[in-house]
């Protein structure tokens, strides 16, 4: 069950949260939404699962608008917020109970017991969930979100808080998972999205900066012998960069912005000014790149 975000703004009074932001996430993929504090990361989620309208743009859920078809959609997605909101009052079975009757679950006291086992939650089911420990109240927070069988998860800052032996787990539970479902995961941690997900989309200032593979990032970040960042005037081709002389690897930041590598360590600098000529346009900054993948998160993001 794929998610199409196309063109999404979302504006409070003069200040844009989420300017013009578009990408798809594609059944089966766990993608981790990257992205410093206040970049909009917790804003596109709301508005994928319904909670908040954006002000322009459009979400499709497995193909249902998220405005149109709102209940549909809901049907389909588990939710974690960043801020868990349990009712601390109630034992995990009769909170757990409460969400299901509100999804019509059939069958539910043997849903519950699965989904129990699943998240771990065998050991402390009979406690009221004010007496649970973070990692504990976290787990209640996925089974609620698991407990309907949905096909899309969508989790914010799910290991937020939490210590070392609790974040393991609560990535182990979202690898478990992403086997069977879509998941979006909201992190500002780059080392989560290299533990668990296929996909990173990096968000700044409500913009999309970078898009693409944990893998081919971390290959075009931290194993090339030669890598440049280039800006471009004007939108090119990722086929015709290829044809650039020692460029072997092409990764797109955004439509101005590519980063280029190789393995044999070969400056391609003036190669690429050559190219530019070539094409008719312009080289606006070009800087060869000796960072680690965080380091160039964090030059994305600064």
């Amino acid at each position: 069950m794929s998610i199409i975000v196309e063109k999404v703004t979302k504006a409070y009074d003069a200040q844009l949260a989420l300017n013009n932001v578009s990408f798809e996430i594609k059944s089966g993929e766990i993608v981790g939404f990257i992205g410093p504090n206040g970049a909009g990361k917790s804003t596109m989620m709301k508005i994928i699962c319904g909670y908040i309208p954006s002000s322009s743009g459009s979400v499709k859920v497995d193909n249902f608008d998220v405005m149109e078809h709102s209940i549909e959609v809901r049907r389909h997605i588990g939710y974690l917020p960043e801020h868990n909101s349990l009712y601390p009052e109630m034992y995990v079975k009769e909170y757990l109970e409460f969400v299901g009757k509100i999804f019509k679950i059939k069958n539910l006291s043997a849903r519950i017991s699965n989904i129990i086992d699943q998240t771990g939650l065998g050991v402390e089911q009979r406690k009221k969930i004010g007496a649970l420990s973070k990692g504990y109240r976290q787990r209640v927070g996925l089974a609620q979100a698991l407990i309907h069988d949905p096909a899309v998860l969508i989790l914010d800052e799910p290991t937020t808080g939490l210590d070392p032996n609790q974040i393991v787990e609560i990535r182990n539970l979202i690898s478990e998972a992403g086997k069977s479902k879509t998941i979006m995961l909201s992190t500002h941690i780059m080392q989560e999205v290299e533990a668990i997900c296929h996909r990173a989309i990096i968000i700044n200032k409500g913009e999309i900066v970078a898009n693409g593979s944990t893998q081919d990032i971390s290959q075009h970040l931290t194993s090339a012998a030669f890598t440049v960042m280039v800006e471009f005037n004007k939108p090119v081709d990722e086929s015709s960069l290829r044809q650039i002389s020692d460029v072997e690897k092409v990764l797109k930041v955004n439509d101005l912005m590519w980063l280029l590598s190789n393995q044999n360590a070969k400056d391609f600098r003036e190669n690429i000014f050559k190219y530019a000529v070539d094409k008719g346009i312009s080289v606006l900054s070009m800087q060869k790149q000796q960072k680690s993948l965080e380091e160039v998160f964090q030059e994305l993001t600064r």
